[in-house]
C-alpha cells in the first residue's frame, strides 16, 4: 500500500511542479499593438547577448529587411517599439545571436516557400479587410482532381461564399494563381482570400463568387507536407513551372469545378488572375484559350522577355493571340504593379504591346514593390469589379 502511495505522489508531481513553474513564469504580451498603432515587441531571453527584430514594415536591403536591435531590462525581457504602423497585416522574426527564432507568445504563424513568420494585424483602415469579423462566412475546402496531362491527382483550395450550402444558385469563379515558390495555401494563408471575400461580400462591394485556387507548380502534387512525398523543405526553383505545362492542362481544372460546383459555365461567368508567377500564368492561359474569361488579373506579373518563352508553343503568336483575345471583348483587363517592384520595366514594355494591338486594359500603379501587401490589395480592388 506504501509503494502504491509513493508512486500515485511521483506521478502527481511530475504534472504539479511543471505546472507550477509555468504559473510562475512573468507573464508576457508580444505583440501588443498599441491605440496609436505602434506595437511593442517583448522575448524572455535573459541570457542572450544581443535580440534583432526583422519585420516586413522595415526598410528592404536586397529583398531582406534590415533588423534594428531590441532593449534588454534588469528582468532579462527584450523589448523593442515601432513607430506608428499603417493599418496592414505584417510579418516578423526575432534574431536571437545571430539565429532567427519565433516569437514564444504569439501563436500565429504564416509559412512562405520555406520560412515561417509570426503575424498581426493593425485594424481600422485596410486591415480590417484581412481581418475574421462579424459577417457571414464562406467555406474553405481542400479537394483533389485527376490530371491526365499531369499524371497524378493533384490538390487545390476552394472558396465558396455564404449561403453556396443552402440555396441552388450558380455562382461565378474566380481562379487564383499564386507566385513561384507558392502553392495552393498561399493564396488562402498569406492572402487571406477568405477574409477578404467575406468582408467585400458583406459590404456589397464585391459579388458572391467561388474562387479557386490551384497549385500552379505542375511537378507538385499537392503544397509541400500535403503530399505523397511526405515532409520535405519547400524550395522555390521546381521543374516545369513556367515551361507551358501549367497552361495546357489548366482545362483539368476548370472541367472538374464545373462538374463539382454550381457554377456559371461561361465566358462572363469566369475570371483569372495572379500575382507574380501566376500573373504570367494568367495572361498566357487567357490569351491560349482567349474565349474562356471575361476578366484577367495581373497582379505584379512576371511578364518575360519573349526569347525566354521560345520552349513551349504555348508562348508562340504572342501578338496575334492577344489580337484574338481582344476581338472576344473581354470585359475586364486589369494590370496592377508596384513604383520599386523589380518587374515594372517589364509590365512597362507589355503595356505598349497592349497599345498597339489597342487592347483595352485598366492599370493601377502602386506604392512598394514585390510584396504581399500590394497582392492583398490588389484583390481587394480586383474582386469588386468583377461578374457586374
Amino acid at each position: 500500500m506504501k509503494k502504491l502511495l509513493i508512486i500515485i505522489f511521483l506521478a502527481q508531481s511530475t504534472t504539479i511542479f511543471p505546472q507550477q513553474a509555468l504559473w510562475g513564469r512573468e507573464e508576457i504580451t508580444s505583440p501588443e499593438v498599441h491605440d496609436d498603432n505602434t506595437v511593442t515587441f517583448r522575448l524572455n531571453a535573459p541570457k542572450a547577448k544581443e535580440v534583432k527584430i526583422m519585420g516586413d514594415w522595415m526598410p528592404v536591403k536586397e529583398w531582406t529587411p534590415v533588423p534594428e536591435k531590441m532593449s534588454k531590462n534588469e528582468n532579462g525581457i527584450w523589448t523593442y517599439t515601432t513607430d506608428n504602423l499603417p493599418s496592414d497585416l505584417y510579418s516578423y522574426s526575432f534574431i536571437v545571436d545571430s539565429l532567427t527564432v519565433k516569437d514564444p507568445n504569439n501563436v500565429y504563424l504564416i509559412r512562405d516557400v520555406s520560412s515561417v513568420s509570426n503575424v498581426f494585424i493593425i485594424g481600422n483602415g485596410k486591415g480590417d479587410n484581412y481581418k475574421v469579423n462579424d459577417v457571414p462566412h464562406g467555406t474553405v475546402t481542400r479537394r483533389w482532381y485527376e490530371s491526365p496531362g499531369n499524371e497524378k491527382h493533384r490538390r487545390l483550395t476552394v472558396y465558396t461564399p455564404p449561403g453556396y450550402e443552402s440555396n441552388n444558385q450558380e455562382y461565378p469563379v474566380l481562379y487564383l494563381l499564386h507566385g513561384m515558390g507558392g502553392d495552393e495555401e498561399a493564396w488562402i494563408a498569406l492572402g487571406r482570400t477568405a477574409q477578404i471575400m467575406d468582408n467585400l461580400i458583406a459590404q456589397g462591394k464585391a459579388e458572391p463568387m467561388i474562387v479557386v485556387m490551384p497549385n500552379g507548380n505542375i511537378a507538385q502534387e499537392a503544397a509541400p507536407g500535403e503530399s505523397s512525398k511526405g515532409f520535405y523543405k519547400p524550395t522555390m526553383q521546381l521543374p516545369n513551372t513556367m515551361d507551358g505545362q501549367m497552361e495546357k492542362t489548366f482545362p483539368e481544372i476548370i472541367d472538374f469545378v464545373e462538374k463539382n460546383y454550381r457554377v456559371q459555365e461561361n465566358k462572363d461567368g469566369r475570371a483569372i488572375a495572379g500575382l507574380s508567377m501566376g500573373g504570367f500564368h494568367s495572361l498566357h492561359i487567357s490569351r491560349y484559350y482567349p474565349n474562356t474569361f471575361d476578366y484577367v488579373g495581373l497582379f505584379s506579373a512576371a511578364i518575360m522577355p519573349p526569347k525566354e518563352q521560345e520552349s513551349s508553343d504555348v508562348y508562340q503568336y504572342l501578338n496575334e493571340s492577344l489580337v484574338t483575345q481582344k476581338n472576344n471583348n473581354p470585359k475586364l483587363y486589369w494590370i496592377g504593379i508596384g513604383k520599386t517592384d523589380f518587374l515594372y520595366e517589364n509590365v512597362q514594355d507589355y503595356k505598349d504591346r497592349l497599345d498597339k494591338i489597342e487592347m483595352p486594359y485598366e492599370y493601377v500603379e502602386t506604392e512598394g514593390g514585390h510584396t504581399w501587401t500590394n497582392w492583398r490589395d490588389y484583390l481587394v480592388a480586383f474582386a469588386p469589379k468583377l461578374f457586374k
